[in-house]
């Protein structure tokens, strides 16, 4: 018989709590007459999992894919999605942290059409922490749930426990998840119209140990950037060329200084020095991060565009504010106002020609590619 509901596990050296975690969910759903499958995705743990899941396979609902040649808890997500035959899929944790008698209402609202995307949440009213979690933990998980959500319309968009119809499943094209927060992955990029979600309390593991470490959190950070290049393209380059533009500024302010009182140069030949060394610090941050998603021109035409388009806009700069102190009343006794505008000038024209001169687009299908995730993205320059 196709089970009704499909409930995808990821696991690492969890082998304590399958049969903990299986016997609960049979429990439940067998209680509320709701047929299921259990798909544990193993990253090959060598702990006895594999073992155990054809045990509990003999009696329960239960299978065990085993993975050799790839890691990750996102892409073992993924990879149990693939396997799912049920009408409903269910992805949760194997830690035991996500209570299973939360599952029969998540189900419910998805059947119903009130929701087409089901997150159990520690944060909306009924929703609570385990009490072991310190003031640090807290915080950490606060930042990162805030960090994501102009991304969503949920108050727990880190939850790792959430429902949907395997039907709406996003194009596998699309997804391109960093780290272990697949479900703000299918929310970004699935077409979920109206998303819900069910108070749990979040229970701190009792047995294993935590997969989170410092470097899953930066894993957390580069998908979050992808994530904003995917919803908002232009405002993402925007602000990233900002920024990148910011530290140029430190850059330059540095060489500047730096050549005077170490080289010995004149302030008029530090200034020029100065002027190229941060413009090639901006190319290279901006082919980096800002326009990471487009075509990789080759280096020697790239760069010498950059720092001709940079000299135009420093040039814009200074003459506006030149124009503006000049002949403009208002801006000879407000000097600061007029080296604003001179700024903001410069600083528009450099993003508009780095946009569309410098760091040139692929075309449609094949930025559609690189967009979603098929790319080279972590290349460096």
């Amino acid at each position: 018989m196709t089970p009704k509901l499909s409930i995808v596990v990821p696991t690492f050296r969890e082998v304590r709590n399958l049969e903990s975690l299986s016997l609960a969910l049979d429990t439940v759903l067998r209680k509320q007459g709701i047929e299921y499958e259990v798909i544990f995705v193993d990253d090959d743990s060598n702990d006895g999992s594999k073992e155990l899941g054809a045990q509990l396979a003999q009696h329960l609902p239960v299978r065990m894919i085993v993975r050799r040649n790839e890691k990750g808890l996102a892409t073992a997500v993924l990879h149990g999605l693939d396997a799912a035959r049920g009408e409903l899929v269910l992805v949760m944790d194997a830690d035991l942290s996500h209570p299973a008698d939360r599952i029969p209402e998540m189900v419910a609202k998805l059947e119903s059409g009130a929701h087409d995307f089901v997150l159990g949440s520690r944060y909306i009213a009924g929703g609570s922490l385990d009490a072991s979690w310190t003031w640090f933990r807290h915080l950490n998980s606060k930042i990162a749930t805030w960090l994501a959500l102009p991304l969503t319309r949920v108050r727990d968009p880190m939850s790792g426990f959430f429902a949907f119809r395997r039907a709406a499943m996003p194009e596998r094209r699309l997804l391109s998840p960093i780290g272990y927060k697949i479900g703000l992955e299918l929310l970004v990029k699935g077409e979920f119209k109206n998303p819900g979600e069910v108070a749990i309390h979040f229970a701190d593991r009792v047995r294993g140990e935590s997969k989170l470490s410092w470097k899953e959190q930066v894993h957390y950070l580069r998908h979050l950037r992808r994530l904003y290049q995917y919803r908002f393209p232009f405002l993402a380059e925007f602000v990233q060329f900002g920024v990148v533009g910011a530290s140029g500024f430190m850059v330059d302010l540095l060489l500047y200084l730096g050549l005077q009182s170490l080289a010995g140069a004149s302030h008029v030949t530090a200034r020029a020095l100065a002027f190229w060394g941060a413009a090639s610090w901006n190319w290279a941050w901006n082919r980096v991060l800002t326009f990471s998603l487009r075509r990789k021109t080759r280096k020697r035409i790239q760069w010498p565009a950059f720092l001709l388009t940079s000299l135009l806009g420093f040039a814009i700069n200074v003459g506006s504010y030149y124009v503006l102190t000049t002949y403009v009343p208002f801006f000879d006794t407000h000097k600061i106002l007029a080296l604003g505008v001179g700024v903001l000038l410069g600083f528009g024209f450099n993003f508009v020609t780095a946009r569309l001169l410098v760091f040139i687009p692929y075309q449609t299908e094949i930025m559609e590619e690189q967009r979603y995730g098929h790319n080279k993205n972590d290349r460096h320059i």
